[in-house]
Order: C-alpha cells, then sequence, then structure tokens
C-alpha cells in the first residue's frame, strides 16, 4: 500500500492526467520545458558541482558529489518517452544515486523525438559511451536509466556485447521501456491504476520515436534482442503502472539468459518511483540503489 506521501503524488498525477483529457495539447516546446517526472522540478542540490562537456559530440553534464571517486561513474540515461527530459528535470535523481553509490555521474542530454526519430537516442547513448570510455580508461563505470532512458540503457549494453566491446560494471533500470509493442500484459490489467499514462499514450510516444521502425527492432525494443552476457542488473518497478509487465519480461529473460538479475517491485507505486523525492518509497529505493552499486562499482 502506498505511504501517506506517495498517495498525495498519485493523487496529483491522476487529477492532471484528468485534467488533459479532451484539452488540447500544449506546444512541445512547453510540455518540454514544465516536465515534472516528479511532480515537481527538484534542484540539484547546492553541494553538487555540475560542470557541461560535450560528450561524443553532444551536451552532457557532470554531476560531482561531495567525496566521490573520481573512477568510479554512473553514466544515467533520462526518461521522457523519449520526448521529453533533461538535466532540469532528472538532475536531482541522478546525484542523488550518485551520492548513494559514491560515483561521479555523467548524464548526456541525447537528441529527442519526433524531431531525431529511432536510433537518433541510442547513437547519442552509444556515442557518450564511447567518449567516457576514452577519456577515463581506468574508470570503472555502472549505467542507470528510468523509463525511456532504461530502455536505452539495456540497448548500450546489448550493443556492447554483441559487437565485442568492454561493458559497464552493473546496471539500474527504473521501469524500463524495453518493448515498443505495447505487448505487455499490464498494458490492459494496470489501466485503471496507472495515474499517470493511459495506452494511447504510451503507443504515441512510441510512434513519434519509431517514425515508422519496426518496434521489435532489438536496440529499439530490447526486449527482442539476445540477452546474453550483460552484467548484472537491478530492475525496480511499480504495482501501479502500464509498463509493469516490461521489467517483469525483462527479468525473466535475461535471467533464462543466465545473467543476474535483482527485480524489486514496490507495491501501489507508479511509474518510475525512484524520483518521487520526498515519499519513503523514493528513499528506501535509492538505498537499494546504492546498495547495488557499491557492491558492483568497485
Amino acid at each position: 500500500m502506498p505511504s501517506p506521501e506517495m498517495q498525495e503524488l498519485i493523487d496529483t498525477f491522476r487529477a492532471r492526467r484528468v485534467a488533459r483529457l479532451g484539452a488540447p495539447a500544449p506546444a512541445l516546446d512547453e510540455q518540454r520545458a514544465g516536465f515534472a517526472p516528479a511532480g515537481t522540478i527538484h534542484p540539484i542540490p547546492p553541494d553538487v558541482r555540475v560542470t557541461e562537456v560535450s560528450a561524443g559530440g553532444g551536451p552532457a553534464h557532470w554531476l560531482d558529489v561531495p567525496r566521490a571517486d573520481p573512477d568510479r561513474v554512473l553514466l544515467y540515461l533520462h526518461g521522457g518517452g523519449f520526448r521529453l527530459g533533461s538535466l532540469r528535470s532528472h538532475g536531482e535523481l541522478a546525484a542523488r544515486l550518485g551520492r548513494a553509490a559514491g560515483l561521479r555521474v555523467l548524464l548526456p542530454e541525447y537528441r529527442l523525438a519526433p524531431e531525431h526519430p529511432f536510433p537518433a537516442a541510442f547513437n547519442d547513448v552509444l556515442a557518450t559511451w564511447h567518449w567516457l570510455r576514452s577519456n577515463q580508461p581506468r574508470a570503472e563505470i555502472a549505467v542507470a536509466g528510468d523509463s525511456a532512458g532504461g530502455g536505452l540503457a539495456v540497448a548500450l549494453l546489448v550493443a556492447l556485447h554483441d559487437a565485442g566491446e568492454a561493458l559497464p560494471a552493473a546496471a539500474v533500470l527504473m521501469s524500463p521501456h524495453v518493448d515498443l509493442t505495447s505487448s505487455g500484459a499490464s498494458m490492459t490489467e494496470r489501466v485503471d491504476q496507472d495515474p499517470m499514462f493511459t495506452p494511447a499514450m504510451l503507443r504515441q510516444m512510441a510512434a513519434d520515436y519509431l517514425a515508422g521502425t519496426d518496434p521489435r527492432t532489438p536496440l529499439a525494443s530490447p526486449l527482442f534482442a539476445a540477452l546474453t552476457g550483460l552484467p548484472p542488473l537491478l530492475i525496480q518497478v511499480g504495482t501501479a503502472e502500464l509498463l509493469l509487465s516490461d521489467s517483469e519480461r525483462l527479468a525473466a529473460a535475461v535471467a533464462d539468459a543466465g545473467v543476474g538479475v535483482t527485480l524489486q517491485i514496490q507495491d501501489g507505486a507508479p511509474h518510475a518511483y525512484p524520483i518521487l523525492l520526498g515519499t519513503p518509497e523514493a528513499a528506501e529505493a535509492t538505498e537499494q540503489i546504492g546498495t547495488f552499486l557499491r557492491a558492483h562499482v568497485s
């Protein structure tokens, strides 16, 4: 059962979704400027040093928390349905995870759909990885992502494995969107429980990103990729979300492929719940992620 703090946010998300029904959609620039997946924009704490860099040709930001080991790095890939998201919307979460694990964080601003459809975002993530590896050759690196960023993280792991390249030490996936066919059972079974999304919304986000690409393309929907040889995974997901089945099926598929995986399902929590600062559920998820990363990023 959700905590009172979580329930308050769920009620807010549900009211916002109802208010959007039948109303004209805001312009995309307006959606991006107001994107607040945590319910409100939480600023990056003042003790975190933020430095903009060009990483593989695209903009990115280093987030340096106090006492982070410069040779231990978390590559954080933000969510936002491949259409939204930035340092502004996800910087607090990325910095919080870096603090919990004692890691530097690199957050790239990959290109967004519909102006830049698949494979633009994936290509940017791959270029950022190669830049990171070449600029910090001694670093031990993990990758993390929420929602669309979680899907991009799995696609990155698959591409690196298939190319015979070095892999991250571990990956953390929060409500990863790994099936753009929208074929999971929860897409129908959780309609009344998800306070944020409708199936139509998720299908439109996928269509904008795919721009006609087959949704079963492995680097777009990595649930359909060969998943052998990946590093240890931590997957966190809530029961009150349409994408629950993405996490459940991904965990089962990687386990069948011999990959070490921990699946944590939070009862009553909505999509990408670790971002919901101020809730006990997010605090617990942050601690679990920090413990996992400290164990695997030596």
